[in-house]
């Protein structure tokens, strides 16, 4: 099938990189492509050429996996979110438009990621659950700050609103097809989002 094409096909250029790395990867191609239940552990194995044993020296299972490749992604956004708010500390426009640049390079790189997160938080437990949950939050207040200071009057709540409209807007990544290539589709989803939050609110 095509997705076991491509999943092998991410294992072969990805060699330098450790094999617990290249499984992960595959694994989460094919969690974004089939769902979370439509894939057994021996899918895996079999699209990454490891036997059954193999596969779970490195992983218990594929909730460790969900949770090895959804935390860290978090953990990145955050970083990021901070490194490029705190880089412009006196101009709201440029932390603004620095913090959308970060974004779309992200959800253009990670679409299988955004799916991941958009479809299949939940299954996780409870303790990685709300710990992606609190990173998420975090991150989204980099926003706000930034928002805030951009709008005076604006509310926090509002300004939330606003971020996660964003975020939808970029992250809708995952659904688009092919025929707008890469460099293009980050051209439209920045000035699109710059677009929306630039334009004038109403504080109350």
């Amino acid at each position: 099938m095509a997705v076991e094409q491509q999943a092998r096909g991410a294992a072969g250029a990805a060699r330098r990189r450790s094999r617990r790395d290249e499984i992960l990867e595959i694994a989460v191609g094919l969690f974004a492509a089939r769902g979370y239940h439509g894939v057994s552990m021996d899918d895996i194995g079999a699209a990454a050429g490891v036997t059954g044993p193999a596969l779970y020296h490195h992983f218990a299972g594929k909730e460790a996996m969900l949770v090895a490749a959804l935390i860290p992604v978090s953990e990145g956004l955050l970083a990021g979110g901070r490194e490029r708010a705190a880089g412009h500390p006196d101009d709201a426009r440029g932390a603004l438009e620095s913090l959308i640049d970060f974004h779309v390079e992200f959800a253009l790189a990670n679409p299988a990621v955004i799916a991941l997160h958009l479809h299949e938080l939940d299954r996780l437990p409870d303790e990685p659950r709300r710990r992606i949950r609190r990173l998420q939050r975090m991150y989204v207040e980099e926003w706000v700050t930034v928002l805030t200071a951009l709008h005076p009057g604006l509310p926090d709540g509002a300004a939330r609103v606003l971020a996660h409209a964003a975020f939808g807007l970029m992250n809708s990544t995952p659904f688009l097809g092919g025929e707008v290539d890469r460099r293009r589709r980050a051209e439209l989803l920045r000035g699109a989002t710059l677009a929306a939050l630039l334009a004038p609110t109403d504080p109350t």
